[in-house]
């Protein structure tokens, strides 16, 4: 009997501790994200002086809830694990509660831009967690102990967590859960006009009949029998149609506020895009004119997109004329505006570069992985097919493989 009451305390830890650490993971992978999240939560809860630690405050969450997670998992410091668990159980429990009663226009992301979960499905997963918690942790005194090499899987977890994570500030994440991901479809492009709302004209035949004074509709496939009369017959849109969420939107705007959307669906445009311009130094600047250069001259029809006012652009591209080897004619002519949310969904690196090929999202590169100028020339050679599909799959396989290795080390070690 208390060998398998152990067992189901540690299943219960083992479920506990498999949540937070892919909650964990799924916010490291995309600190970017998890930083407007955290100052979603500022803002709700009127703190919104304190945004300038929303980076550092996101990055110290995913680290604490994966490596929670994989402490959980090995059954490392079970009673210490436990009463840090149960803390901050209690915790998210009274942040869903006041999720749930003022309902604010936000998401909890718990588990990033991976899964959305409403405010009343937030409050019951932490609910079902909590009870969770309390049958894997209670009594404290019969909480048992973990085998020694547990310690060697959590140390080899948390150093692939902390590379994880180096690697996802660094860079942009590995899967993108966001709208703006690969083979994303822009609104404005000219094949995608006439149905960017709905999914496809796709329509069907209802058959209304009449019964007892009552009137109900029937599809061709399920017909109903001779005490019917047939009525009428009428042609409706399909309710599996709607809006389709592969198409997004990109906002290409002039100082003057005259739309370009048109721009971003030409054959090959290479954008790059500024959400943040107090973070780019005139050096990076530079750098920047100069790939979009290489990328004209290899094809491409390049756009630097900035989340700034107009005035605040200029006073930027003139402080640039004073720099020394900076192409600010040529910036000029490709600087265009757009919105901080668009452009931090767009690309997650600031002065990130995306490729668009007739209107298709095709690839992404963060500011410090831009490709050098014979890349960008292939590029511009190359069926946008092959790099469009590389860079999903690579991506994808990484993160799995990531996922394989921690469950592997955590639960077979």
């Amino acid at each position: 009997m208390n060998i398998i009451l152990e067992r189901s305390k540690r299943f219960c830890g083992y479920l506990v501790g498999i949540v937070f650490f892919v909650s964990g993971v799924f916010k490291l992978m995309d600190p970017v994200g998890t930083k407007l999240i955290v100052e979603e939560y500022l803002k709700f809860m009127h703190l919104d002086f304190l945004s300038f630690i929303s980076m550092p405050a996101a990055v110290a969450v995913s680290l604490t809830e994966s490596v929670l997670g994989a402490a959980l998992i090995t059954g490392l410091w079970r009673k210490i694990t436990a009463i840090i668990t149960l803390s901050a159980m209690c915790v998210f429990m009274l942040i869903s509660v006041a999720l749930l009663v003022f309902n604010p226009a936000m998401d909890c992301g718990c588990f990033g831009e991976a899964i959305h979960l409403t405010h009343m499905q937030t409050f019951v997963k932490n609910l079902v967690l909590l009870a969770l918690c309390c049958a894997s942790f209670f009594p404290f005194s019969a909480l048992g102990r973990p085998k020694k090499r547990k310690y060697v899987a959590f140390s080899f977890v948390t150093a692939a967590l902390v590379l994880f994570g180096v690697y996802s500030l660094l860079y942009i994440p590995v899967v993108d859960f966001t709208g703006y991901s690969a083979s994303a479809r822009l609104a404005a492009s000219e094949r995608h006009m006439d149905n960017a709302h709905f999914a496809g004209d796709e329509y069907e035949a209802v058959f209304i009949y009449e019964k007892d004074g009552k009137t109900r509709e029937f599809s061709l496939d399920d017909l109903p029998d001779s005490t019917w009369t047939y009525v009428s017959t009428e042609t409706v849109r399909k309710e599996t149609g709607g809006w389709d969420e592969s198409i997004v939107t990109l906002p290409v705007m002039d100082a003057s506020g005259e739309s370009y959307d048109y721009l971003a669906v030409s054959p090959k445009v290479m954008v790059v895009s500024v959400y943040d311009v107090d973070g780019l130094s005139p050096r990076k600047w530079r750098a920047l004119a100069g790939f979009l250069r290489s990328s004209a001259d290899s094809g491409f029809r390049p756009l630097l997109l900035a989340a700034v006012s107009p005035e605040k652009g200029e006073g930027i591209l003139s402080s640039l004329e004073q720099e020394e080897g900076a192409d600010t004619g040529f910036l000029r002519e490709v600087f265009y505006y757009s919105d901080y949310k668009t452009l931090v969904s767009l690309n997650r690196s600031n002065g990130g570069a995306t490729f668009f090929a007739d209107g298709f999202l095709v690839r992404k590169w963060a500011f410090r992985a831009l490709p050098n100028e014979n890349r960008v020339a292939e590029l511009g050679k190359e069926d946008p097919t092959e790099p469009l599909l590389s860079y999903g799959t690579v991506g994808n396989l990484f993160f799995q493989a990531f996922f394989l290795f921690c469950f592997a080390v955590m639960l077979l070690l």
